[in-house]
């Protein structure tokens, strides 16, 4: 027997919704062929069976969100089992059942009495916002009612305050679509009966570009996404997690650049896209990292975990909704021209929210790059469990030294630009962190980069 989970789709999803069931329960799966699909805000995706047998319960029913490590079926060798719900007298039906209704979800409860459990987490969301867990649909497992419930239920109750009696009432699903779209009822014309908002009326809202009101004082208040909240919490979580050092390093790169002359032109006309400075950087840093294994690591119980494995995470904005990590893998065996076209598929695909589950797991060192914005130097926060993060900052044409073979020294135009460390000082010391800067310097400026095209 298998308990199946909903798992973790990258380092800040939280939590994920069961979109579809492609086995019924009673049905054999085979470990490896499509069981469920998952959506999040960063990646929908098809999770494969795990193991061998009958799918003997589905806990979750599709359209249900819950988080992460969640019991969402069980596949047992025997067929279908009777779960507590079953000797309540209600009736189960399979979450793949074209029969399942919104009314009654295609949902076999694992414990019927679960929805009376709250979490300290969501006791003190309904103490902040004077509710009643009563007044609260919960769309976890068994009827729970979960944090993003209470959120929705406060975002609802606001909304209600500014909105007139006589608007229809708005179901959990609407009142979670308004929540995660920062939207109120009044941003939004409801087409169902007596004026009530539908799904789809929220759906067109958010693909016309609907925008939140703004209060008569003139502040716009605009409640975070989902994937903004997650974000926020990964991010201070980070730093109460890790001692967050930054260690700056000018780097001359000059000699990029002179490959980016001459060879740019016919790289996008057989790639498509420009050649930047990112794949240069990313190649040399995997080598750095080669010399300097304790930057691709992560913190133990009071260890070090050094991963030999060189998965490079490349952080990419989502249209400043927010930043998903997806990961070059085995980075350290690609080639320039290799490591640019990883990275442009990687960052396409994020931002169409086509990544699947093994492109958001298995970082061990990651980079971010604001440099094309024109920014001087960032201190950024580190990706966990990593240990480090590398900013790769704005790169301009200045008046540097130079010193020729025989000592003397003159004055040349250089492309010139910071990279920023960002180090766990548990797991490495300051003279550690410089020494790697200075090798990644020196790999950027003395390597021949027309060998790498």
């Amino acid at each position: 027997m298998a308990d199946v989970f909903m798992p973790q789709l990258g380092e800040t999803v939280a939590d994920g919704t069961v979109t579809k069931w492609f086995k019924q329960v009673g049905d054999v799966v085979t470990r490896g062929e499509p069981l469920f699909e998952v959506s999040t805000d960063k990646v929908d995706t098809e999770i494969p069976a795990q193991a061998d047998g009958v799918l003997s319960e589905i806990l979750v029913g599709a359209g249900t969100t819950v988080d992460v490590g969640t019991k969402l079926a069980v596949i047992g060798g025997d067929g279908p089992t009777v779960s507590d719900s079953a000797t309540h007298g209600e009736t189960t039906t399979s979450a793949a059942s074209p029969s399942a209704t919104a009314a009654a979800p295609a949902v076999v409860l694992a414990n019927a009495s679960a929805g009376d459990k709250l979490s300290p987490v969501v006791r003190r969301l309904l103490a902040e916002h004077g509710l009643d867990a009563a007044a609260v649909t919960g769309t976890g497992p068994g009827g729970r009612v979960t944090k993003e419930d209470v959120l929705a239920a406060a975002a609802a109750a606001a909304s209600a305050a500014a909105t007139p009696a006589s608007v229809a009432p708005l179901s959990p699903v609407v009142r979670r679509l308004l929540s995660d779209a920062g939207l109120g009822a009044g941003d939004v014309v409801g087409t169902g009966p007596d004026g009530r908002i539908t799904r789809r009326d929220v759906e067109q809202a958010m693909a016309a570009g609907a925008r939140p009101s703004t209060t008569p004082e003139g502040d716009e208040v605009i409640p975070f996404t989902k994937i903004r909240k997650l974000t926020a919490e990964h991010m201070v979580r980070s730093k109460a997690t890790s001692a967050h050092t930054l260690m700056v390093k000018e780097i001359d790169f000059e000699a990029i650049e002179r490959v980016r002359r001459a060879r740019g032109a016919d790289f996008k006309a057989a790639e498509g896209f420009s050649l930047t400075y990112l794949p240069f950087i990313a190649v040399a840093t995997v080598a750095a990292l080669r010399d300097f294994p304790h930057l691709s690591a992560s913190v133990g119980d009071n260890e070090l975990i050094v991963h030999h494995t060189l998965n490079l995470g490349i952080a990419v904005d989502l249209d400043s909704e927010g930043l998903v990590v997806p990961v070059v893998k085995r980075a350290d065996a690609l080639g320039v021209r290799e490591m640019a076209r990883t990275i442009r598929d990687l960052a396409t695909r994020a931002r169409t929210k086509a990544l699947g589950v093994d492109d958001m797991s298995g970082g061990t060192f990651t980079i971010t790059n604001p440099g094309p914005y024109g920014t001087l130097m960032t201190g950024a926060v580190i990706n966990q469990p990593q240990v480090a993060i590398l900013s790769t900052d704005g790169v301009t044409r200045k008046p540097v030294v130079i010193t020729g073979p025989d000592g003397s020294e003159a004055i040349a135009i250089h492309s010139v630009g910071l990279v920023a460390l960002t180090f766990d000082h548990r797991a490495v010391d300051g003279a550690y962190a410089a020494r790697f800067l200075a090798r990644l310097a020196g790999l950027l400026h003395d390597s021949d980069w027309n060998t790498g095209l």
